[in-house]
């Protein structure tokens, strides 16, 4: 496969995946403001610093206020993260592969990136918010079942699937971090209701709340952090994304299990293996925001290593961090 079809696929997969879990992020956080009234700066403000474009938002929009944040993060086009910017060049990856593709995901991904660009699309996401940022979610969902169930399982559907699962794995740290770092007014408020709403409607960011009650129970700020950091099985944690993006690569590279050939291989196995051997004690230990944020750091090492093995460095289009 030419290193420049397998760019634009991995990045294809990474930008849905991210205006997926804007979408997420901003629809839950609408949702808790609705049942935390009289707080509307103290839910929104956290979101733009955590996507670490704060400072292009000051200067263009000032105040983070509902109907700020909801354009900057969602229709944007001068926001590289923004939902419309991200559908748009994943629109674009996607037609510089279009024989790659099947029909269908192509219509899907189209009809994506149709719905975000119909007249009064600003305003239903204002008045509206649940509907259309629900719209969002299932709109991406769609592209994914229908890759899975229309494309064959080969490299270009491992590229895609490393792509999806590296990206998805950095969004849970983020929306992690955005809890414990940012939205936690005081540690007064730990164990208070105020604080298991937040960790409830962060549990709803990763749709999360049902399969976390079944195996943990009650919400509670520790087991959170251990269910989206550690969890083998739920798909949003980032153990089982990194270990879905290292069988990807493997499948790609013909490399046998627990062994590298590359570079890539070595730094997805080193996270994938430092993840295997951690229980929530490490996390404690080093400190939530500060394990989160070497995590970070590790993902964007994986990420860096995948483009220098694979990619010609001007194939594709890369997302903004």
């Amino acid at each position: 496969m030419l290193s420049r079809v397998a760019a634009s696929i991995y990045w294809m997969s990474r930008y849905i995946e991210r205006a997926e879990n804007v979408a997420r992020v901003v629809g839950v956080n609408n949702q808790l403001v609705l049942d935390l009234p009289g707080q509307d700066a103290e839910q929104w403000d956290p979101m733009v610093k955590v996507t670490g474009d704060e400072a292009d938002f000051r200067a263009r929009y000032g105040g983070a206020t509902r109907a700020n944040v909801i354009d900057f993060l969602t229709f944007d086009a001068l926001n590289p993260n923004s939902i419309v910017s991200c559908v748009t060049t994943a629109r674009e990856n996607a037609r510089s592969v279009r024989e790659i593709l099947s029909s269908e995901m192509w219509e899907e991904i189209n009809r994506f990136y149709l719905f975000l660009r119909q007249p009064g699309a600003r305003e239903r996401a204002l008045w509206d918010a649940h509907a259309f940022f629900r719209e969002v979610r299932r709109s991406s969902h769609m592209i994914e079942g229908t890759k899975n169930e229309t494309m064959e399982h080969g490299e270009a559907w491992h590229f895609s699937q490393m792509g999806r699962h590296i990206e998805r794995a950095d969004q849970t740290t983020r929306i992690l971090d955005l809890k414990y770092f940012l939205l936690l007014p005081s540690a007064a408020d730990v164990g208070k209701p105020i604080d298991d709403l937040q960790w409830g409607a962060l549990l709803r960011s990763a749709s999360g709340l049902e399969a976390y009650r079944r195996m943990h129970g009650r919400v509670a700020a520790l087991t959170v952090a251990s269910f989206l950091l550690l969890n083998r099985e739920f798909p949003r944690s980032v153990q089982h994304c990194a270990g879905r993006a290292q069988a990807s690569l493997h499948a790609v590279t013909g490399t046998p299990a627990r062994r590298f050939a590359n570079a890539a291989e070595r730094e997805l196995g080193r996270l994938v293996a430092d993840l295997d051997y951690t229980d929530i004690g490490d996390v404690v230990s080093t400190g939530l925001h500060d394990f989160v944020d070497t995590l970070q750091e590790k993902l964007n090492h994986v990420g860096n290593e995948i483009t220098r093995t694979f990619f010609a460095p001007s194939s594709g289009s890369a997302p903004s961090d």
